[in-house]
Formats: structure tokens, C-alpha cells, sequence
């Protein structure tokens, strides 16, 4: 089973927030997630971002891929946290 670290749209239209989840490769975009590891809104100024740290390390260790985007989102939430 492939792993991915990925985003999902949520919000009404027009007003899209996203959150980052863990789901298998083969799952519809904003299908069922296995877990929740943060959010982000591009929306408000400044963009708001929260990432679970210890939950995206366990997932990477489980052998989840972070897609392009989420792996650039996780490297803003790093250089942020520091």
C-alpha cells in the first residue's frame, strides 16, 4: 500500500482552506483520510500554516511520500518553527 502526505480542499467556493492528511496513493482527493497532520489557509494575510511535527515524522517513517507541494509546505513550517 503506497503512502502519500497530500492535501485536501476544504471551505466553500471561492474560500478554499486545505488540509494536509495521510491517505493511500489510490484514494480520491478528498477522500476518507487515515489521519490529519495539519492545515493550511492561503487565504488570510499572513497564510496561516500548523503542522504536526511528530505525526508527519511517524508517517514518513511508515513510508509516506510527501507530495511536491506539501513536502515545500513542511519545509515553510520548519524554517517558521526555528
Amino acid at each position: 500500500m503506497a503512502m502519500k502526505l497530500r492535501l485536501t480542499r476544504m471551505g466553500s467556493k471561492k474560500r478554499p482552506f486545505y488540509r494536509i492528511v495521510a491517505v493511500d496513493s489510490a484514494t480520491r482527493r478528498d477522500g476518507r483520510a487515515l489521519d490529519y497532520v495539519g492545515f493550511y489557509n492561503p487565504m488570510v494575510e499572513p497564510v496561516e500554516l500548523k503542522v504536526d511535527q511528530e505525526k508527519v515524522k511517524m508517517w514518513i517513517e511508515r513510508g509516506a511520500q510527501p507530495s511536491d507541494t506539501v513536502r515545500a509546505l513542511l519545509k515553510q513550517a520548519e524554517k517558521a518553527a526555528q
